[in-house]
């Protein structure tokens, strides 16, 4: 061991060391380490069995509660690779000899199987924030060891380069563009709109459908006529959501099943003019349109459905 100290100043004693091990500090591993240093170069996470039933992760050569010797033989049972994080500090700006050159949070994690934690590091890329720990850094978040190349391992727990965080979300943002063009029932249906009127189609069995079809979905044959249908119904169903859509009122908002009066299935539509909390099925509604300049042959003209307040609100689908 050497102790090398800097010039002296004469207004400050400030005393600069390091210690050396010349040629190497060397030490034998012993049958416990050996075994667990030979399995991790291999690619295996193993751990040790006390005499008490525990496993420890990293191993021991004893029980580090109460000092007990290890079974004889040893026995090793594999753990991870998952593991959970039970403690962390985030690294802002990593020093040299920190095992990453970007920010990353130093981290206790207890390998699924083990009763004991190993501090490692936890890598949440490159562009982690210097400032700030990242949103999902926190107690209980899985992770899973990032092993060095195979050629790179040498017998070391730096043979683990660092831990990362399980993949449980991804982030897909490709989009899909399509055409719609409208059929004779679509586009009457959409014209009727612009007039403050909704058309639906009489199959040849009696059934209401709206919008209007040109053939009966159940058998294909052609409708049998057309039907005007108030701007009334009843709510049948409803989901309430919390996504932004530009076409909806304020987040959160309802969307929902609207049965017309006088119609034999539901027109799924917006729901608005009520709290999400006070929305039920059952609930009379009716259309509020969009102002006669904004209606457009392109989509409805009814902007949602609000509560149908001179109504009786219980009265079911008819």
């Amino acid at each position: 061991m050497r102790s090398e100290q800097a010039g002296e100043d004469p207004g400050e004693l400030v005393g600069t060391h390091t210690v050396r091990f010349p040629g190497g500090y060397t030490r034998s591993t012993g049958p416990v380490l050996g075994r667990f240093l030979t399995e991790l170069r291999d690619g295996r996470l193993v751990g040790v069995r006390t005499a008490a039933g525990r496993v420890l992760f990293p191993p021991a050569e004893y029980d580090p509660e109460d000092g007990a010797p290890l079974p004889d033989p040893p026995e090793f049972p594999e753990v991870g690779p998952g593991g959970t994080v039970h403690t962390w500090c985030w690294v802002g700006a990593p020093r040299p000899g920190h095992p990453l050159d970007h920010p990353f949070a130093w981290a206790a994690v207890r390998l699924d199987g083990a009763d004991t934690a190993v501090l490692h590091a936890l890598d949440f890329g490159p562009d982690a924030p210097a400032d700030r720990p990242p949103a999902r850094l926190r107690t209980g978040l899985r992770v899973r060891p990032r092993l060095r190349p195979e050629d790179e391992r040498t017998g070391s727990i730096t043979d683990i380069r660092c831990f990362r965080p399980e993949v449980d979300r991804i982030i897909d943002d490709r989009r899909l563009d399509y055409t719609v063009r409208a059929d004779a029932a679509l586009t009457r249906y959409l014209e009727a709109q612009l007039h403050g009127r909704i058309l639906g189609s009489r199959t040849r069995g009696g059934r209401v459908h709206v919008p209007m079809r040109d053939v009966d979905p159940v058998d294909g044959a052609p409708m049998a006529g057309e039907v005007e249908l108030p701007d009334t119904g009843v709510l049948t169903t409803f989901s309430v959501n919390h996504v932004p859509d530009p076409r909806a009122p304020a987040v959160p908002f309802v969307t929902g099943y609207v049965r017309l009066d006088g119609a034999d299935v539901d027109l799924l539509t917006l729901i608005s003019g009520v709290e999400p909390e006070k929305v039920h099925a059952g609930m009379r509604v009716r259309a509020e349109w969009l102002p006669p300049g904004e209606r457009t042959r392109t989509r409805p003209s009814i902007r949602w459905f609000v509560p149908d307040r001179g109504a009786g609100a219980e009265e079911g689908p008819r």
